[in-house]
Parts: structure tokens; sequence; C-alpha cells
């Protein structure tokens, strides 16, 4: 049988096995190892499970995926974030729509410290949506806001879809995690500018909120009056304690910031690696919990538990991923591939990449984001080093259109958890709704970054990142 008969036979066996519902690194894996079997015997099936793994193994980088997991938890778990949002709350409440945007920088720095769009969903969800739908927000405005916000977790470093990308392509993780900071900042600043000129042109969609309402913060700003020798009111004074509580809320909400610096700067200086760097912010979240009092004997358990879970999850995709590329290769079915779009079709380098990048938001409609990578990066990957394109930009590309099809109906990853999390009266077609101004941002960020590459590649190039 041809190669290109037996890659078209693991897929379609793959996307059949999908519809039973078992877990997806048992799939890829049980595909590829029978495949391997039935292409090379026993011994052959055997050893390609097992030499994957030794690879998997050896992968030092790979320490960072639990350190990072666990920091994220620790700052969702013992509710160190909530001091984050009432400092948004306070400082940008005043400003329309200013709570949605302040969502959307809770949301960075969120990620920041936690690699998984879901960590900012059970965020937003449990923390900013209430209070965005309680001071009058349009209900499909901030959940849209919310889900877009969260996507930025498989951006901004450290991001765990860039360890499987890494992993698959064979790239430095550390040059990727450099290279999704400044687009990650970019999709920022791109919501927010969305949400400014959307609620300045309609401000019922994210009213401001009254000096009342910020009361509720920070209790009223008291007056000190100044009277003459004869009882009459010559001046008022506003007390300086009312900002001396917006300057506490700025330093309590800061911390998290500061457990992110003290975590990157030494790694950005050269004295530690990335992975020294990921131990470093995983102790400063937990001391910090600590020394706020909000680290129990459960909240540890949780962290823990799930720090455990996710980890080993990504392990066994990872290694499933790894046997899988490693039949393609040995199959040569990227020949096929490399023909198809080249010989057959006739296109060139830019056609066949943006064809690339549609396939994947057609897949996104259907298909997570691991099942995407697994599924077409052994194929791509190469092909995007024949077209001599950077593979460490390409992964930025990958990452940012699974935060598209994070979003795309009708089996979108952050719609359906959204939906689990959101009151009742935020039905599935408000979630489905919101998210369409969002998703366009999204393209135009892509656009952006295929169209001026440096905005991904400079500051790993500047930085020299090895």
């Amino acid at each position: 049988m041809p190669a290109e008969y037996i890659a078209a036979l693991m897929f379609g066996t793959m996307l059949m096995l999908m519809l039973t519902g078992q877990r997806m690194f048992g799939i890829i894996g049980f595909v590829a190892v029978v495949a391997a079997i039935l292409l090379w015997g026993d011994r052959g099936g055997h050893d390609l499970a097992f030499s994957q793994s030794f690879k998997l193994m050896n992968w030092f980088p790979l320490i960072t995926l639990p350190m990072f997991i666990f920091m994220g938890y620790v700052l969702s778990e013992s509710r160190l974030a909530d001091d984050l949002y009432r400092m948004f709350h306070v400082w940008f409440g005043p400003v329309p729509g200013g709570l949605a945007i302040g969502t959307i920088l809770l949301m960075v720095l969120i990620s920041a410290m936690n690699g998984l769009s879901v960590a900012g969903m059970a965020i937003g969800a449990t923390i900013a949506l209430p209070e965005l739908l309680k001071r009058s927000y349009d209900k499909r405005m901030v959940t849209g806001v919310i889900q877009a916000g969260a996507s930025l977790g498989i951006l901004i470093p450290p991001s765990v879809v860039m360890v499987l990308y890494a992993m698959i392509a064979r790239q430095p993780v550390t040059q990727l995690w450099m290279a999704g900071i400044l687009p990650g900042l970019m999709m920022a600043s791109l919501f927010i500018s969305y949400i400014w000129i959307r609620c300045r042109l309609n401000p019922a969609l994210g009213p401001a909120i009254s000096d009342e309402e910020r009361a509720e913060v920070l209790g009223p700003p008291r007056v000190r009056i100044i009277k003459d020798a004869d009882g009459i009111i010559i001046e008022e004074i506003e007390d300086s304690s009312f900002n001396r509580e917006k300057s506490r809320l700025l330093l309590a909400g800061l911390l998290p910031l500061a457990i992110f610096a003290v975590m990157m700067v030494p790694f950005i200086m050269g004295y530690t690696r990335l992975v020294e760097s990921s131990v470093i912010g995983a102790l400063a979240a937990f001391s910090a919990s600590v020394l706020k009092g909000r680290m129990t004997w459960a909240v540890l358990e949780t962290c823990t538990r799930m720090t455990l879970a996710i980890s080993c999850m990504f392990l066994w995709i990872i290694l499933a991923a790894l046997a899988f590329g490693a039949v393609f290769d040995g199959l040569r079915a990227v020949d096929f591939v490399r023909a198809l779009f080249v010989e057959e079709l006739g296109l060139n380098r830019w056609q066949i990449l943006i064809l690339m990048q549609l396939s994947f938001l057609i897949m996104g409609a259907f298909l997570d984001d691991t099942a995407m990578l697994v599924i077409v990066a052994p194929l791509y990957v190469p092909i995007v080093r024949m077209l001599e394109f950077d593979l460490i930009w390409y992964g930025v590309l990958y990452t940012i259109t699974c935060q598209i099809a994070y979003m795309t109906p009708p089996f979108g990853y952050n719609l359906f958890l959204m939906r689990a999390m959101a009151p009742p009266e935020v039905t599935l077609a408000d979630i489905y709704r919101s998210i369409f101004p969002f998703v366009g941002v999204m393209i135009l960020g892509l656009a952006l970054v295929m169209a001026f590459p440096q905005i991904a590649l400079w500051l790993p190039q500047t930085l020299g990142v090895r």
C-alpha cells in the first residue's frame, strides 16, 4: 500500500476513534503503535514507544511544566488574583469600559504565570464576570472579553501549547516563549483598543462606575474641614487616607506582577536558566500565599493534585505525539503533502502558508489545539522548513490560530468552559454571539504577525536566547 494511503488511513482511524470520547493521548498513541506494529513488526512497534519515551524523559526543559502549572494554581486557589482585580476595579472603573479593560490586563498577568487558558477562564468567570454583570455591563460584551482574555494564556509565556509544539518541531522552547511575548501584548492591546472604542461609541455596553460604587471597595473619601476663629469654614481638604487606600490596593494588586519579575528578571539577565526560573516562580507564589495567610492544607492539596493531573496528561500527550510523528517520518508522508502543494497545485510559499493557517482554523471548529497539533504538525513542520520560513515564527502563528480555534463554534473549548461557569441569564446563544468581534480582532493580530515577522522574532534575536 502506498505511504500516502497508509497516512490517510491513520488520520481516518484517529478521527473515528475521537468520536468514542476516549482520551486524546490514548487515541493518538494507540494509532501510532498499532501502525508501527503493522508496518515493521512487533519489535518495531515496541521499540517505537520505548524510544520516544526515553526521548521525552531526556528533555530537560519539561521540568518547567509542573512548576508553572503549580504557580498558576497557587495564585488561583489562594485568591491572590482577587487583590489584582480589586486594583483594576478602583483604578480603571471610572473609564467607560474600564472594568472590561482591567479584566484584559488581569488575564495578561494571569497568563504570565500559568500556561493554560483554563486558569484565566476560571479566574475571569468567578471574579470578573459577576462584578461586570452587577455593574450593568452588556453580557455579550463581557463574556467575549473573558474568553478572549483567557485565550492569551496559550500565547504569553509560559505557554504549555508552545511546549508541545517545541517538542514536535524540535525547537527550543525558550525561544518560542520569548517570541510569544510581544505578539501576546499586541493582542491584548488590540482587545483593549476595541473595548475602549466600542464603549466610547456606546457607553451602555460598559458604563463607568460612580464614586459611590468605588466607595464600596475603598470606603467613602473623608474631607477635613478648616475653620477660622469665628467658626466659618474657610477650606475643605480631602483626607489623604482615601488616596492611601488606593495606593495600598495598588501594592497588593501588583504582588502577582512582583512574583513574575522575581522569576523572569534573573532569567533575562542570564543569571538562571528557564528551569531554575520556573522553580523560583513556584517558590515565590507559594511564599506569598503563606505570608498573606491564604495557604491552607486544602489549598495545597488542590494545587498539588491539579498540578500532578495536568502535568501527567501533557506528558502522555507529548509521548503520543512523538510516536505518531515518528511513524509519519518513517512513511515519508510529508513528501506526498509537499508534492501536492508545490507540484500539483503550483502554489507559492505564501499561498501554502495561508492555506495551512486556514486548515487550522477549519479544524479548530471541531478539534482542540492538541489534536490539531498532533495531526498536522508532523506534516506541516517539514514543509515550513522547506519553504524557508522560521519555525519559531511559525510556532507563534500556530499558537495564535489555536487562540482563534478556542473561540470558534461549534466546538470551541472556551465556549463550553464559559457556558459551564456563566450564570443562567447568560445563554449559549449569547456566548456564541459574543466572540465574533474578538475573533475578528485576533485574525487582525494574526495577519500583522504574518506580515511583520519581527513582531515575534525581535525579542529572541535581541536577547540572544539559545
